[in-house]
């Protein structure tokens, strides 16, 4: 069964992508290299943002709210991942500010129920001309605006 013919998981906020994770991403003890992680959850974010229209194809003048950097990336390991197949990556926002963002993430079994990781990254949006941090746009902030994860 692929991970597009599962049973979409309930969530109380954010988004579920189907994620794979392939032999050649396992380390030496056969366990998902750490350095992975990160990579599988830019590659989710960048389909989500992508579905909205948002994508940078290879211009940073043109690039809009693509043209951002990482200023923080947090992550927290919690149980390995020792097969390659079908994963998926829980993704939310934290916070969504003027120039900058938050975003969480969960790297998980397909069906959202078993956590491996998780952790944050702090987002500033760029105006390419300058590299000073630059207002998201309107459309970009009401995607966003989706993903929030709710105050508890």
């Amino acid at each position: 069964m692929t991970a597009e013919a599962l049973p979409a998981p309930v969530l109380s906020y954010g988004r579920l992508l189907p994620v794979s994770v392939h032999f050649d991403d396992l380390d030496a003890l056969g366990m998902l290299h750490n350095a992975r992680y990160p990579l599988l959850v830019e590659r989710a974010w960048t389909e989500l943002w992508q579905e909205h229209g948002i994508r940078f194809d290879g211009d940073w003048a043109t690039a809009g709210d693509a043209c951002n950097v990482v200023r923080e990336l947090v992550i927290g390991y919690e149980a390995p991942v020792t097969r390659s197949g079908a994963y998926a990556v829980h993704l939310w926002l934290e916070r969504l500010g003027g120039t900058g963002l938050t975003y969480g993430f969960r790297f998980c079994s397909p069906d959202g129920a078993t956590t491996y990781a998780r952790g944050t990254r702090v987002l500033v949006r760029l105006d390419p001309a300058t590299l000073r941090p630059a207002p998201w746009s309107e459309t970009f902030r009401a995607a966003g605006r989706q993903l929030l994860r709710p105050a508890d």
